[in-house]
């Protein structure tokens, strides 16, 4: 008679451990298997060579900043928020290897696109070609900064970073004549291009924008719908011309807005009281001394006018000297009427980051008026 205990584990001393049988060796299965994983990479480095020779595969630089979309879902909304229409020219700068030129392809009537890189533009064509579109597409094989584009009713492109400034101002200010431009762009700087006045983002990128234009967020692109992946996430905006566009000397207002950013958070009577600031704008108005005096051109890119240097006509304190005999200098006198300006129009306290584009060009008439110019004429 067969007596069964209550529980097989209840007769097992407690430092009892079920050990599985093997089969095989560990450490001569982990040797073969480390072997076998190198082999593996081997071969796989010695495909991948093989692709980019025949051209199936192509490397991507992360420095050319060439990061293609891959998401389908993200292209296609792409197009349809880019409102395109059936008798449209689209402009797509940067196509890589066409995965958002296909869907223009098939909305648009012709697309233009404008690619620096031969590798790009050979997948490109033949990808185009296989679908049976390269009748509608035309490739322009040079710098999108130093080309120029032609005729087109929108541009809808995916941007390089490093060109999204330069590349907007060219749109914008370079002669050309559109609907519309749907633009990806990285997240911090399309949210600068949509600061509004007292927006901690506003700056002279987004007035000089908005002077002849309108800036609409469409939707976020998580940077994870890239490839290579970037650092940080895109943004999709749309930017229409105006209709109107303000009767503005541009050279006059780019001298202008740079001026009063430099320094956004001041007020604007601090930075139009700066040394070397007074010293410039009496250089190229119309009044005293500076007539004639055009040495700087209007482009100086440094922002950061604020010094602590002596120069002459000012002391310590950055106020303007008297001359022994108690006559007050030229300089003073223009200097009293740079501020008379600002008082008279109530921007003495104001600060540019806080002034809409409306009270800008307001204010640059009012200086304008006086004989005070920003740039060289």
């Amino acid at each position: 008679m067969l007596v069964r205990s209550k529980s097989f584990s209840s007769n097992l001393p407690k430092t009892f451990h079920y050990i599985p049988l093997l089969s095989y060796s560990r450490k001569a299965t982990r040797f073969k298997d480390e072997e076998e994983e190198a082999n593996e990479k081997a071969e796989r480095r010695r495909l991948k060579r093989e692709d980019v020779k025949e051209g199936r595969r192509i490397y991507l630089y992360k420095s050319r900043g060439q990061h293609i979309l891959t998401n389908p879902r993200i292209l296609d909304a792409i197009v349809r928020k880019a409102r395109i229409r059936p008798t449209d020219t689209v402009l797509e700068i940067g196509p890589g290897t066409g995965n958002l030129t296909l869907k223009l392809l098939e909305a648009a009537d012709k697309v233009v696109a404008v690619e620096i890189d031969t590798r790009m533009i050979e997948i490109l064509n033949r990808r185009v070609s296989e679908c049976g579109l390269g009748d509608r597409l035309t490739v322009i094989c040079k710098d999108a900064l130093k080309t120029q584009f032609p005729k087109f009713d929108l541009c809808i492109a995916n941007i390089p970073y490093g060109i999204s400034s330069p590349l907007v101002a060219k749109l914008l200010f370079g002669g050309c004549t559109f609907r519309s431009a749907t633009l990806l762009l990285q997240k911090e700087f399309a949210r600068r291009l949509l600061a509004n006045p007292g927006d901690s983002e506003f700056n002279r990128l987004a007035v000089n924008v908005k002077l002849v234009a309108t800036v609409e967020f469409l939707m976020d692109v998580s940077k994870r719908d890239f490839v290579p992946c970037p650092k940080v996430d895109s943004s999709l905006i749309r930017i229409e011309p105006q209709s109107h566009i303000p009767d503005v000397d541009l050279d006059e207002w780019w001298a202008f807005t740079r001026t009063c950013f430099g320094k956004k958070n001041k007020t604007l009577g601090a930075i139009f009281k700066q040394k070397r600031k007074v010293l410039e704008l009496l250089r190229w108005s119309d009044i005293g001394c500076g007539q004639g005096d055009n040495e700087n051109n209007g482009h100086n890119d440094n922002e950061n006018d604020d010094s602590d240097e002596d120069e002459e006509g000012y002391d310590d304190d950055g106020e303007v000297k008297v001359e022994g005999d108690g006559e007050v200098t030229e300089m003073s006198l223009f200097k009293e009427k740079v501020v008379t300006v600002l008082r008279a129009g109530g921007y003495e306290e104001k600060r540019p980051s806080k002034l809409s584009v409306e009270e800008l060009l307001c204010l640059l008439s009012l200086f304008n008026q006086a004989g005070i110019r920003f740039h060289p004429r």
